[in-house]
Order: structure tokens, then sequence, then C-alpha cells
């Protein structure tokens, strides 16, 4: 069991860059960047002179990607102390919990979150059960998992919340969905259309997104193939082929920067057939900010379910 001294050494709880760039979608030439230009950040190093991010550090950084998608320059904000920084936020957590599409938190939602602030994950997940029981999948997605997702995606960028905690909830609510999921009657591949294939671009983690996109596909009854996080480019256009998708959709969250979305957009509808779509989903602002042409832009889950329903009306389906 490690000693109180080394629960206090910023080195023993400290990042190396690559899982800074992962946790706070800041690409290592950022990081490098800015730590030469602005001073920020002030990495450790190691034994072999790798760069070892502090959690203080790493808390700031988040808070800094936050405002950068929203449309701040890093030139003035990098040298503001962290509480100013959250300050800013602010409004883009309003603007955020606002979004048309999601529910406005209840206080229910909120115990949750308290419940997952402290800790209390058997309690956490008791409720969450109890709720989908009560609502079912689609009432339980739009006014508990959504609202909710949004609460704790804000907490974790103004540092608070842990990693770890973030990672237990997301695993909570992929168990609950996917055991509800699977009493859904499925829908035919062969004969129900379209067709949709899920994955994410290289270097997008995360899948709730996915996950959540397969529970509104379900409610359509459209069946989808999931391929997971990080499927190579190549392999989405050969998967596309061998199950004969109409539709490929890709997860894209804030968390990557907006050059690797826009080349992987980009190349991958070079790539693909011209008659299968290719539509992107996800928080990240470059889908909205600079479009691709041939790529239609989901800025929320509802619009996957209209996008199939316009999708079959232009076919007479």
């Amino acid at each position: 069991m490690p000693s109180d001294a080394e629960d206090g050494d910023p080195a023993s709880r400290a990042l190396p860059i690559t899982a800074v760039e992962r946790n706070t979608g800041l690409s290592k030439d950022t990081l490098r960047v800015w730590e030469r230009r602005y001073g920020f950040p002030q990495p450790l190093r190691d034994a072999h002179g790798e760069r070892l991010y502090p959690p203080a550090q790493v808390d700031k950084l988040r808070v800094l990607k936050r405002l950068l998608d929203a449309g701040h320059r890093p030139g003035r904000l990098v040298r503001l102390p962290l509480e100013e920084l959250q300050r800013l936020c602010e409004p883009v957590a309003r603007a955020d919990a606002h979004a048309p599409a999601v529910a406005d938190p209840t206080a229910d939602v909120y115990d949750m979150l308290a419940l997952l602030r402290a800790h209390r994950l058997d309690s956490l997940r008791h409720a969450l059960s109890l709720a989908l029981a009560r609502l079912g999948l689609a009432r339980f997605i739009d006014e508990w998992l959504l609202p909710l997702n949004t609460l704790i995606g804000d907490a974790w960028m103004r540092g608070q919340l842990a990693i770890y905690q973030e990672h237990a909830y997301t695993e909570m609510q992929h168990s609950l969905v996917r055991s509800a999921l699977a009493k859904l009657p499925a829908p035919d591949w062969e004969s129900a259309r379209p067709r949709l294939l899920l994955s994410t671009l290289p270097g997008e983690l995360h899948t709730q997104g996915l996950m959540l996109a397969e529970a509104f596909l379900g409610f359509e009854q459209a069946p989808c193939r999931s391929l997971g996080a990080q499927t190579p480019l190549w392999d989405v256009v050969q998967a596309a082929r061998a199950y004969e998708a109409d539709i490929v959709v890709l997860g894209v969250s804030g968390c990557m920067g907006p050059n690797p979305v826009l080349d992987g957009l980009q190349e991958l509808r070079r790539k693909l057939p011209a008659e299968v779509a290719l539509w992107a989903g996800g928080s990240a602002p470059v889908l909205q900010r600079r479009p691709v042409e041939g790529v239609q832009v989901l800025p929320t889950l509802d619009r996957l379910r209209t996008g199939v329903r316009a999708w079959r009306a232009a076919r007479g389906l």
C-alpha cells in the first residue's frame, strides 16, 4: 500500500504525454508547443527524460480544451489560473446543458451525479436500473442518460471527476444499455433497410455514442453492425462492401483535434462507394464549423432517427 508521502507526490500520479493527449484531446505537438511558447504546461521528467504531467496540470488542460472548442484562442488563456478558466467555462456549460436535443437535468439526474462523485457505484447502478425498468429504454436514454452524460462530461472537463470515475460510469452505462438492447427484437439484416455500419475514426476512443446510436436505430428497426472504436479506414470500406451497408456512421467526440477529423472524413468519403452514404455525429465542434462535402452531420442522436426516416421516405420504403 502506498504511503501518505507517496500519495502526495505529484510524480507518483503524473501522466505520460500519450495519456494526456488521449484524456484531454490536445495533441502531443500542441502540448510541446504550448510548453515552449507559453511556459505551460510544465511537465516533470522521469528517469529517462520523458514528460510526466501532474494531475493539476491535466485538469487545467481539460478546461483549456473546452474553451478552445468554444472558439477562444490559446494565447490569452494558457497563462490564466484554473479558477478564472472555470469562470469562462460557465457560458459554455450553460449552452451545452440547454442544447435543444437534451432534456434539462432533473433533480434525480443531479442525484446520480452526486452518487458518482461520492463513489457510491452500487447505489448509482441500482437507481439507474430502477429508472430503466420504470421508463423503458427510449425514455430512459432521453430523460436520464443524455442529460446525465452532459453533466458528467462537464464535471470531467472541469476536473471535478477523476478519469477513473468517468470510466466507471461509462462501463456501467454500457452494461445497462446492452442488457436492454438484447431484449429488443432484432431487425433482419437481409430485408430491413437501411443497413448501417457504425465505427469511429482511428484515434477516437470514445464508444458511448456508438452504443446509444445502436439503441436509437433499434427503436427505428434499422439493422446496424458496430465495428467498435478506431477501425482503420480501409477496413471500414471493406466492411461496408462485405456487409452491403447503405450508410456508414462515424462517432466523433470533442477529444479529437479538428485536422484528424477532417482528414479522416475526407479520406473515407473518397474511398467509400458513391452509393454508400457517410454520416458523422458527435460533439466535435469542427463538424459544424467546417462541413465536409458528401458527409451528412448529425449534431444529435435524434437526428439519426430522422435521418433514417428521411432515407426510407426518399426511396418509398
